[in-house]
């Protein structure tokens, strides 16, 4: 099959095609939670169009690991655990893997499914704020933190506004408000070893005392960070569960049997009119190979093949359309260091 060849002139670039806003504010959040998951229309549903191909396989479904199901699990129970403590008693959680295996996408199931689940128990409740989002910004203060919050919480701040004031107008909105769930992203850049870094961290645990909340923080390889070491990493590390989000692996009989059943999966989730159904998971070794089990590169590899053969006209992902897609340097180069370890791959 001839590779696709993309060039200024290619038409796509006027399909209309929009890109979503990213989620930094209450309103979008609570939007995107609002909107019903229904299932795609079947793949021979006469209504598909090249635009609408093009649109679903780029949004493509959200599939559920086992360490998401059981991260799910952890924060029910969290949850339960905290629901009549006081201050420095309310436990968390930490969600930590490689680049890439997904922790962003768990926090935003988890922080879905609670809220959803905050709707039905309470319906009624016009102007509540069951979860907040932040993630810790590459420029991190407590002030710029409280501001991340503040922004998402849709509190208005002036440059002339402290980080305490900024604070206690989250703390504020946030009890007002009935905030029982709070996500703070990318804490693997608190360097506790720098002053800016511990005073955010020392910051996060005054949030987790003043506000009645469960906290789930996320990072990179977050047990290997500064976070956890010190003094205040060894409060944060007494207080919160470590939950890891590793690649899936594809070695004994039960890792081959749950990285086939996503694979298919996936293909389920397909609507290419000429696509074989198994092609996934007769590949399953092959897939694993490029992507390390990581779910972005994974999720890469399926949409943009299934792009690519959208594109091209066959409506169908085959080895070849694999082989074609070009991954991430992280996927690349550790499938280079597999093939040179065992060449017969």
């Amino acid at each position: 099959m001839a590779a696709v060849t993309v060039c200024a002139s290619d038409d796509f670039f006027d399909d209309g095609l929009l890109t979503p806003s990213p989620i930094t504010n209450c309103v979008l959040w609570q939007a995107y939670v609002s909107q019903p998951r229904v299932p795609a229309l079947p793949v021979k549903d006469p209504s598909w169009s090249r635009k609408t191909l093009l649109e679903y396989h780029s949004e493509f479904v959200t599939l559920k690991t086992r360490s998401m199901e059981q991260a799910l699990q952890q924060l029910k129970l969290t949850l339960l655990v905290n629901n009549r403590q006081q201050g420095t008693a309310r436990r968390g959680l930490i969600v930590s893997g490689p680049p890439g295996a997904g922790k962003s996408t768990t926090l935003m199931e988890l922080g879905r499914s609670f809220e959803l689940s905050e709707r039905r128990r309470r319906p009624g409740m016009e102007g509540s704020m069951p979860v907040l989002f932040a993630s810790v910004p590459p420029t991190y203060t407590p002030r710029n933190l409280a501001k991340v919050l503040a922004r998402f919480a849709g509190i208005p701040i002036h440059d002339r506004m402290t980080e305490h004031t900024i604070t206690n107008a989250v703390c504020h909105v946030m009890l007002k408000r009935g905030t029982r769930l709070v996500f703070i992203d990318d804490v693997h850049l608190l360097n506790t070893r720098t002053r800016p870094g511990a005073d955010t961290s020392d910051q996060v645990k005054t949030l987790m005392e003043r506000v009645p909340a469960t906290f789930v923080l996320a990072g990179v390889n977050v047990e290997d960070s500064p976070l956890l070491t010190g003094p205040r990493g060894a409060q944060l590390a007494a207080r919160c569960k470590l939950l890891r989000t590793p690649p899936l692996l594809n070695g004994t009989q039960e890792q081959k049997k749950m990285w086939h059943s996503l694979l298919g999966d996936m293909e389920g989730a397909l609507r290419l009119a000429r696509h074989r159904p198994g092609t996934l998971v007769r590949h399953a070794a092959h897939i694993h190979l490029r992507t390390g089990g990581v779910m972005a590169s994974l999720s890469l590899l399926v949409r943009e093949a299934a792009i690519r053969s959208i594109l091209d006209g066959s409506l169908a992902i085959t080895k070849n359309q694999l082989s074609q897609v070009l991954l991430d340097v992280q996927a690349t180069n550790a499938a280079r260091a597999t093939l040179r370890q065992h060449p017969g791959n």
